[in-house]
């Protein structure tokens, strides 16, 4: 089995007759990419239980580039040159075994990881100007092992599990025991009538921090292995009740609360790296130690409507809060703590084979964080970043507009003796929803059409070059964009 797709796109320069255009046509890169993953499963039966084999290698490779006024005739124009490839092959084996009323699954895994990332980038920031410039290149062999038991009691009312993963790396020291990264696991249901049953679990979890984080690079050092950083630490605790219906439906409510630790904190700003999560472009290019902590917290109910008379359908709510400390140890919302989420999908199946289906989608405004102005406006910082720069001493104070989108999907089918064929016109965004967002641009004059026309006007010339401001000016921006796509599909 396997999996690929690119990614191919271009600029359209001649959209540029508006600000907004103008200012999109400033700051977005040329980000071409491409993967792909392909694997083999082996499934050994016995009389008590299987064995499996899973062997994959998957490849992603990333690149960006962007040149000042997209100009790329001069080298000196050059802003950003970014490419990086993550190679990862993987090899897992384990075993499923009843013993009596016993279920046990235990197993074992490696990993070879490769890591290249060649960087070019020219910066301001609230610091000053930099450049960064290097390449690095990395493998590490990853391995991990697993093992749970389950077994149900008092006439299949109660079910526990229990179970454990040792995570290690060759990475760095800090993450080469596995028993450092020692992950115990607890669940357990109980159904209190043939209807409604509780559920519970908790347990550790240990993510590798970002591949960016760990290939960053100054001179023939990897300043982040020196830095200490290992991986992120999340302990979870979920529990809630679940409600079976006489009509094929399912009802779940559920609480949670889950807290993070060692998750790197980037040194170049004094910020989290969950805070700078929601930028786009590439994120954790610099020094960073494992420092923050944080927590998310909330409810989520569930309604799910399996097939029943033709039709079917999920709805979710999420009444959530992200929390990660920011440089003073305080913890403020992070750069994922959307309030509300809600989603609503349902769906129809017709006589011959035909299949209509909705899905809607919301969520609250994320947190934004207001620029700093006068250091936005500073002519050295403007000519490299083209936009402004955040006020890290503010973060997360304000909130953007909620999203709010609506998709479509209608599919027809036919069976044959040994395949299927599925045709499908999916329309995403139906209404063509946007999220405003509120950007800094050069303030220059506009001709009779509205076109803003000039170079940026120098509010301060007779000012040293280190201290000339740009006149600039808030710009309400909003992208929502009609995504329609035909597809097909064949099973064999």
């Amino acid at each position: 089995m396997g999996l690929c797709s690119c990614v191919r796109f271009r600029l359209n320069t001649d959209a540029n007759e508006t600000e907004e255009q103008q200012f999109f046509l400033d700051n977005l890169p040329v980000s071409p990419q491409w993967n792909y993953t392909t694997g083999l499963v082996y499934k050994r039966y016995r009389e008590r239980g299987y064995w499996t084999f899973v062997l994959s290698r998957s490849m992603f490779n990333n690149e960006a580039e962007k040149y000042q006024n997209n100009d790329a005739s001069s080298p000196d124009n050059l802003i950003l040159r970014y490419k990086s490839q993550e190679i990862e092959n993987k090899l897992r084996i384990e075993n499923n075994s009843r013993f009596g009323d016993f279920k046990l699954l235990y197993g074992l895994g490696y990993e070879y990881r490769k890591y290249n990332n060649r960087t070019f980038n020219r910066i301001f920031t609230s610091s000053g100007a930099e450049t960064i410039d290097f390449a690095s290149a990395f493998d590490m062999h990853l391995y991990f092992a697993f093992a749970q038991l389950s077994r149900k009691f008092l006439s299949d009312r109660l079910t526990l599990s229990a179970g454990f993963r040792l995570d290690g790396n060759t990475f760095s020291e800090t993450m080469t025991n596995p028993l450092e990264q020692f992950s115990p696991r607890f669940s357990f249901s109980y159904s209190l009538t043939n209807r409604i049953a509780f559920n519970f679990n908790t347990g550790l979890y240990f993510q590798l921090p970002p591949y960016t984080v760990m290939g960053y690079k100054e001179g023939d050092v990897f300043v982040n292995r020196e830095n200490g950083i290992r991986y992120i630490r999340n302990a979870h605790l979920v529990g809630g009740v679940e409600f079976n219906t006489d009509f094929n439906a399912r009802i779940t409510v559920e609480g949670y609360y889950k807290r993070y630790r060692d998750y790197p904190f980037l040194l170049r700003d004094s910020v989290t790296l969950a805070n700078l999560g929601g930028d786009f472009g590439v994120v954790g290019n610099e020094p960073a130690i494992p420092r923050s902590d944080g927590r998310t917290y909330g409810l989520e109910v569930l309604y799910q409507q399996r097939l029943y008379k033709g039709f079917y359908g999920i709805a979710s709510y999420t009444l959530g809060w992200s929390e990660f400390e920011d440089k003073n140890f305080m913890f403020i919302p992070s750069s994922w703590d959307a309030r509300h989420i809600a989603n609503l999908a349902i769906g129809k199946r017709f006589p011959r084979n035909w299949e209509v289906g909705i899905n809607w989608r919301f969520q609250s405004g994320l947190p934004d964080t207001p620029f700093d102005e006068e250091a936005s406006a500073l002519v050295i910082n403007w000519d490299v970043n083209g936009q402004g720069i955040p006020d890290f001493d503010r973060l997360n104070t304000l909130r953007r507009q909620a999203a709010n989108t609506i998709d479509i999907r209608v599919d027809k089918k036919w069976f044959f003796a040994n395949w299927s064929l599925n045709l499908y016109l999916d329309i995403e965004n139906v209404f063509g929803n946007g999220v405003e967002d509120t950007v800094l641009i050069l303030d220059r004059p506009l001709d009779e059409s509205g076109r803003p026309v000039g170079e940026g006007v120098i509010v301060n010339p007779d000012a040293p070059p280190t201290e000339q401001q740009y006149a600039l000016k808030s710009l309400t921006t909003q992208q929502g964009t009609i995504i329609p796509s035909i597809g097909i599909q064949i099973e064999y």
